[in-house]
């Protein structure tokens, strides 16, 4: 909107087109007489840009202040009024025929977002397929440069014309509208927030028929909307998931089906009460069952730390394929992915399986005991593994021999101990390819030690030493330090330590306890001693 301003502006002042002075308003109309330069079609479009970005502004604003959203169909007109006007003069001879086009389709889009908003979706539908029927036209007609322009244009139509037909009637439209979030993961623009709310009420619907979810064997009663509203789009936004075309888009869709989870998980909790919880388990104590409300909250919450192990899986997996192409990426210049990035998620999907071990209710099931602890194994070996990579980088070949050692450890221990459990298994790593890696890792690693302890030069090389020393003390040895260039340089030691210096002579005189001093006797004047009237003349004054 500030652009569009700035623009007219700058229009406005190099086409002389002002309207009036400073004093006065004088209204000036672009007609086809004065159509000379193409600029003044870009007045007439600027107007309908600025109010159009005006509109979306708007409904930004109108989520918290409802009022606005007179203010924002107001602005929708006015745009469709500039568009209205910038058609008529299109049809000059001035003007060639694509221009003419574009500004029909441009015409037609704006209208159908005014009928979108208006919630007139016959006229709406009609307005968008216009404008995408224009612009798959234009698309042929040139070259692919420039198609591709109008394709995203399409692309951005598409689900308008879909959600206005579902509106219609059709209800094979629900199902691409879908289809489509899924793919892309979310939609953006003015369609979003009401497919969101479609797809929400079409859930709600068919929430009201389910009363009840079946769990290990357990069957609870699903009496909270906003649980049987996540539980029913639980199967899509997985299958989503599943066929996800990059990894940006299932990142999203994690995070998206992690909130929604949330949220449940956030409803059930604020139905578990304290005195109701305490009620339901003095009932059910007897049978040494979990109150139902508990036991759904287990399930939303195994589903929740179930969606984060596999979201922390699939960022391993591109990771690991990324540690593949590490020469490729040194050459790019771009930052190499580390083995230590492999640790920490490892590392939390451990944590998030300690807690599934932990949730109430299935502390007995010898079989949901079992299952994780499989799976904890497997994901221990693949850490080793990594920590195991991380050390042969910096040339620790014992260390990482033992951690290849527990790695086989760990991987044999699943293959001994899967058995009925290898259904529950299948989605994991295989542990197999893990243990054909590491004894190719081993020989390697074994090979690459053998070198380095022969290897004479490389322990002796100068940029290799690291003794400690500052500077100040090895000036004589050449040594590549980087510290020398960074903010904490190693120069001289500091505080300096304490060295042992002499102390300053004491003298001590031994001849004066043997010396005989001459008696003084007879030089020193003996006063006589007086009394009384002696005192008194003293203080007076007066001498004898």
């Amino acid at each position: 909107r500030g652009y569009c301003s700035r623009r007219l502006r700058r229009l406005r002042k190099t086409l002389n087109f002002k309207m009036g002075n400073r004093h006065k308003f004088t209204g000036k109309k672009v007609t086809e007489e004065i159509l000379s330069d193409n600029r003044y079609l870009l007045l007439i479009l600027m107007d309908a840009e600025r109010a159009w970005s005006y509109a979306m502004q708007l409904k930004q604003e109108a989520n918290t202040e409802p009022r606005k959203r007179f203010h924002l169909l107001s602005r929708l007109r006015k745009a469709v009024k500039h568009a209205e006007e910038l058609e008529r003069l299109c049809e000059s001879n001035r003007v060639d025929a694509k221009t003419k086009l574009e500004a029909q389709a441009y015409m037609a889009y704006l209208t159908g977002m005014l009928r979108f908003e208006h919630q007139e979706w016959k006229a709406a539908m009609e307005a968008f397929n216009k404008c995408k029927t224009i612009y798959e036209k234009l698309a042929n007609a040139f070259t692919e440069e420039q198609a591709v322009l109008y394709n995203q244009r399409v692309e951005e139509i598409s689900p308008n014309i879909r959600y206005c037909a579902y509106n219609i009637g059709d209800q094979s439209a629900m199902n691409e509208l879908m289809q489509m979030r899924l793919r892309s993961g979310g939609t953006e623009g003015l369609l979003a927030e009401k497919l969101e709310a479609l797809i929400t009420q079409t859930r709600a619907k068919q929430a009201a028929t389910m009363s009840e979810v079946e769990w290990r064997g357990r069957t609870v009663p699903v009496k909270i909307d906003k649980v049987r509203i996540f539980l029913l789009g639980l199967a899509d936004n997985e299958a989503a998931i599943a066929q996800a075309e990059n990894e940006e888009t299932k990142e999203r869709l994690f995070e998206s089906l992690l909130s929604e989870c949330r949220d449940a998980i956030q409803a059930v909790r604020e139905e578990l009460k304290p005195d109701q919880k305490q009620r339901e388990h003095s009932l059910e104590n007897d049978s040494g069952k979990v109150s139902n409300i508990q036991y759904l909250h287990s399930y939303l919450t195994y589903i929740k730390l179930s969606t984060a192990i596999k979201r922390n899986e699939s960022m391993a997996k591109s990771l690991q394929k990324a540690l593949l192409q590490q020469q490729r990426s040194d050459e790019d210049g771009k930052r190499t992915p580390r083995p230590q990035d492999l640790i920490r998620l490892y590392d939390i999907i451990l944590q998030n399986l300690v807690e599934l071990t932990q949730l109430p209710g299935l502390e007995e099931d010898k079989n949901f005991q079992k299952e994780i602890g499989l799976k904890t194994l497997v994901y221990k070996a693949y850490r080793c593994f990594f920590i195991a990579q991380s050390y042969v980088l910096v040339k620790k070949w014992s260390e990482a021999l033992v951690l290849y050692e527990r790695v086989l450890k760990y991987a044999r221990e699943v293959q001994s101990g899967a058995g009925a459990h290898r259904n529950s298994l299948k989605e994991l790593p295989d542990v197999q390819d893990l243990i054909t890696q590491v004894n190719a890792e081993k020989y390697s690693l074994q090979a690459a030690a053998i070198l380095d302890a022969n290897d004479p030069h490389e322990s002796e090389s100068p940029s290799q030493v690291k003794d400690g020393k500052p500077l100040s003390e090895r000036f004589e040895t050449f040594c590549l330090d980087p510290s020398l260039v960074s903010k904490q340089v190693n120069l001289v030691h500091f505080p300096p330590g304490f060295q042992p210096i002499p102390c300053k002579p004491l003298f001590f005189d031994l001849a004066l306890n043997h010396v005989a001093f001459p008696p003084l006797e007879d030089k020193v004047e003996q006063k006589a001693k007086s009394g009384l009237t002696g005192y008194i003349k003293g203080i007076f004054g007066f001498k004898s």
